[in-house]
């Protein structure tokens, strides 16, 4: 039986969006395998610490507070800062320097909050990618509008590997099936380096022949892939352009959560919700398939879709510190 690539990848991954956040709060939160607290401290920054305090094992995260110097525990008091350095023990004269709690390094950025993560603990390889400046500068130019709680989605426990995901962006024909495009987009070019892998894909007969106009976006979708848990695209259809995040961040050794996020530009005199709404409605077609699929180590290929997957695939081999084929 072909098995998934691990559930540990390196790279950055979204836990949370920054609204879900807020001033002094104190999350409850379980991926790759661990339960984890995340809070925003007094100055305002967000981190990401393993949730067990490592006095008498309480979890921080169901009853811990935000003191001016970290989290307090909910069971004896003691203060963990943002590291994970234990900075207070009330009825001591000294913390416990000896016993940390393991921090993640975390980034604030696209109203996101994501972790880095590593399974043999490196520190951040690369920096967390601007997901408008990533797709050129007919996205980037625009205005939004505001990016409100109905803009954000997530769905939690999905069965499927971020891998599988990223791999759309090497699938053009899936676009006549499940998404019910009248013929398969062309993809007009591809770039990549060890972190980044992206593409620009035009849409019906304006690029039927498959030839890339670099000024010419009308009926296109810039994707941007950093490592395969962040993914932007940028569409530029006739009413507009929208922006859509596709983040995919491991829970356990089968299942991850989907954070999927959408900024639409503001023209004059259009209809922001009807936009928004036909812009959610492709990633469930996807995951109504993810669900139930079975990744194929060494699938049956048709011959225009060899190279791009194999391409992919070897890209994403980079993510992985231990071979395909273990979990977490």
């Amino acid at each position: 039986m072909a098995e998934l690539p691990s559930m540990s990848p390196t790279g950055w991954f979204q836990i949370a969006w920054s609204a879900d956040i807020t001033e002094r709060a104190v999350v409850p939160l379980h991926y790759f395998g661990r339960d984890l607290v995340a809070f925003r401290k007094a100055d305002g920054s967000v981190s990401v610490l393993d949730a067990h305090c490592q006095h008498l094992g309480a979890n921080l995260a169901h009853g811990g507070c935000v003191v001016e110097d970290g989290i307090q525990c909910p069971f004896h008091g003691w203060v963990w800062d943002g590291e994970g350095r234990n900075v207070r023990i009330p009825y001591e004269k000294r913390p416990n320097r000896g016993r940390r709690v393991r921090s993640y390094p975390v980034t604030e950025a696209n109203d996101s909050i994501y972790i880095w993560h590593d399974a043999t603990g490196t520190a951040p390889q690369w920096q967390v990618p601007d997901g408008r400046a990533v797709l050129g500068n007919h996205v980037a130019s625009r205005n939004y509008y505001e990016f409100t709680e109905e803009c954000r989605t997530r769905f939690e426990r999905v069965k499927v590997h971020p891998q599988v995901i990223a791999e759309n962006a090497v699938d053009p024909h899936h676009f006549r099936f499940v998404h019910r495009t009248a013929i398969s987009p062309r993809v007009l070019h591809e770039t990549r380096d060890e972190v980044t892998w992206s593409a620009k894909v035009g849409f019906g007969e304006r690029w039927a022949d498959g030839v890339d106009r670099r000024d010419d976006t009308i009926n296109t979708i810039e994707i941007y892939w950093s490592g395969v848990g962040f993914s932007f695209t940028g569409e530029h259809l006739r009413e507009g352009v929208r922006i859509i995040s596709v983040c995919a961040t491991p829970v356990d050794d089968t299942r991850s959560d989907i954070f999927a996020g959408y900024w639409i530009s503001d023209e004059s005199n259009d209809d922001f919700a009807e936009r928004l709404a036909v812009a959610k409605l492709a990633l469930p077609d996807d995951i109504r398939i993810w669900e139930h699929q079975r990744y194929m180590e060494r699938p049956a290929l048709a011959p225009s879709e060899a190279a791009g997957y194999d391409a992919l695939r070897s890209w994403a081999k980079g993510f992985y510190p231990e071979p395909a084929g273990h979990g977490l």
